[in-house]
């Protein structure tokens, strides 16, 4: 009944560079400090910085994450006896994420998610949504827009320093040479042009 009152789902979510992955290891860290067992997992797909075993944050810091292709991977991997499980970069998993975060909170564990709420047109991103609905403790960070200094919530893709076309893939991941952090009257998702489109349906 003690590990039950603990279980409890809490969402880390914002726009790029705003510390969500840095947030999600200040967590992590201070359960080890509580001599919490923490297991902690990442997508596959984001590779940045310090390679697939880590969460890095965009300043360098890093911690030791298992790599994961899917929500089921995460249930599987899941070792007994842990108290915190921590999943970075979950707008890149599949929406089975959700069913699973709710499942660990059940069995009272802390399960503390960090993703990207919104892709780089300004729409939800994957499974964020619905994780939100289900948490307990919700918090949205912002970063600085680039171009106005005002509160950014918006993650600008740019292709050679453009601001991407709106019929471009969802997921791209990269880091300050792709996106820029960027507020609502600052973003801009324009549509493509003739040659963008006859680059797009080539690729």
């Amino acid at each position: 009944m003690e590990r039950r009152s603990e279980g409890r789902v809490e969402v880390i979510t914002g726009v790029m560079f705003s510390g969500k992955s840095e947030e999600l290891m200040r967590r992590v860290r201070r359960a080890i400090i509580a001599r919490r067992d923490v297991q902690v997992f990442k997508s596959h797909l984001d590779d940045r910085y310090s390679g697939i075993r880590h969460v890095s944050s965009h300043d360098g810091k890093k911690i030791e994450a298992w790599p994961v292709s899917s929500s089921v991977e995460v249930a599987e991997k899941v070792r007994p006896g842990v108290h915190v499980v921590a999943v970075d970069e979950a707008q890149f998993m599949d929406v089975g994420i959700v069913r699973v975060a709710n499942a660990l909170a059940d069995q009272g564990l802390r399960v503390i998610v960090a993703g990207t709420d919104m892709d780089f047109r300004g729409e939800p991103f994957g499974p964020i949504g619905p994780l939100l609905a289900i948490a307990e403790r919700i918090d949205k960070l912002h970063a600085i827009c680039v171009i106005c200094a005002e509160r950014a919530s918006r993650n600008q893709r740019l292709i050679d320093g453009e601001p991407a076309a709106a019929e471009g893939p969802t997921i791209h991941v990269g880091g300050a040479e792709s996106y820029e952090a960027r507020c609502r009257a600052c973003h801009e998702v324009p549509a493509a042009t003739d040659a963008q489109e006859e680059l797009l349906a080539e690729g």
